[in-house]
């Protein structure tokens, strides 16, 4: 995959400098089938090799390595193997890998993925159930150079999907990061068809997590380090007809702590609610309601474009005094408009590639943004090109 990515976050609090980042990867994933047999084994290559585009003095964002003076890599490289074996329907994989599990998901929303490495163990033995469970032993972000740089000494994972018919759909999930968090996962979601060739998805979210003494903390912490728990969940109502979608979302927070993710090995991709664009509303006992429309540009000979515009609204942020964090200030509030403009080549010798534009403007009141993010307008342009070697 060729990536060419751009990010630029405009503050505009006057304190806090501008970010922007500029560079041009290729992402590769060399997978070989399995070999004959009872027990079939296989293995498979996974990395990627960038560049900078520009001196990127301002980089920022997980999008680019830093030396230590704070200036970007020009260029640098990064990845690794697997080994897997197969046995029935269940296989087993070993080695750096991309992580799609909801409470330890890799970032794949930089210009490079966040690498896992160790075990990962799917079963599909039975009809509409997918098992897995594993181990990872080391975590590396985006923009880290070193395979360990975020210091993981275990993740334990576990989890099930069950398809109930093709309406209904549920799952779980949990990881035991050590001496770090404990975080479980929850979904279910329902479609169905409604009059005139449309339909509706009901989803539901949960996510329940419990910090240790020895976890890192974020900005929404307000109690005592060694009981913080929090638990954000959400639902949303999705009607789609023809080359419209709309999607109404509502999301709450409980517990002593806002939803801080990411910083204990624990996936920065780890939030999957339906409020979550360039601010994922997690601040703690954070309410927020959003509204969401999708526009296919299909009826109009663009089949491929898509629009996306958003407004979500968050509200009762309870923030900690900054040298008394038990001690709560305000009943704080934030929003953001967010829009987004994605062309996917449908045909011919440039099929799947796509260019995507995304604008988010973001603003909170003065006591949250002074300890989560100040008003910022963020871009973000990407462009991507797939190639199949084989």
């Amino acid at each position: 995959l060729f990536r060419t990515g751009y990010l630029n976050r405009d503050k505009k609090d006057g304190l806090t400098n501008d970010t922007s980042s500029a560079a041009q990867t290729a992402i590769i994933n060399l997978d070989s089938g399995f070999t004959k047999g009872i027990v079939g084994f296989g293995a498979g290559i996974i990395g990627d090799a960038s560049f900078k585009l520009g001196e990127n003095k301002n980089t920022g964002n997980q999008m680019i390595p830093v030396h230590n003076d704070g200036s970007a890599y020009d260029h640098w490289a990064r990845g690794g193997a697997y080994v897997k074996a197969r046995v029935s329907n269940t296989t087993a994989k070993y080695g750096t890998q991309v992580s799609e599990i909801p409470v330890i998901a890799s970032n794949t929303a930089r210009l490079t993925p966040e690498y896992y490495t160790g075990l990962y163990i799917e079963s599909n033995e039975i009809k509409d159930l997918t098992l897995i469970g594993g181990k990872f032993t080391k975590n590396q972000w985006s923009n880290d150079i070193s395979s360990d740089q975020q210091g993981l000494d275990s993740a334990i994972f576990w989890g099930a999907k069950y398809k109930f018919n093709d309406q209904v759909n549920a799952s779980y999930y949990g990881v035991d990061v050590k001496d770090k968090l404990e975080r479980h996962y929850a979904n279910a979601n329902y479609n169905f068809a409604v009059p005139n060739d449309a339909n509706v998805t009901l989803d539901a979210v949960a996510y329940n997590t419990q910090w240790e003494a020895g976890a890192a903390t974020g900005s929404h912490t307000t109690d005592n380090l060694a009981d913080r728990e929090n638990t954000i969940w959400g639902v949303s109502a999705t009607y789609n007809k023809d080359a419209h979608n709309v999607m109404l979302a509502y999301q709450d927070n409980a517990g002593n702590t806002g939803y801080d993710y990411a910083y204990n090995a624990d996936g920065l991709q780890s939030i999957y609610v339906p409020n979550s664009y360039l601010s994922d509303f997690n601040g703690n006992d954070e309410k927020s309601v959003g509204l969401q429309y999708n526009y296919n540009f299909k009826n109009h000979g663009l089949p491929g474009l898509n629009w996306t515009s958003a407004f979500v609204y968050g509200w009762d942020i309870d923030v900690a005094e900054r040298n008394n964090r038990n001690e709560i200030i305000d009943q704080a509030e934030e929003h953001e408009f967010f829009n987004q403009v994605k062309y996917t080549v449908q045909s011919g010798f440039a099929k799947d590639a796509s260019l995507r534009l995304r604008h988010s403007y973001y603003r909170a009141n003065d006591e949250y943004k002074s300890v989560y993010m100040p008003d910022t307008n963020e871009w973000r342009i990407w462009l991507d090109i797939p190639v199949k070697l084989f």
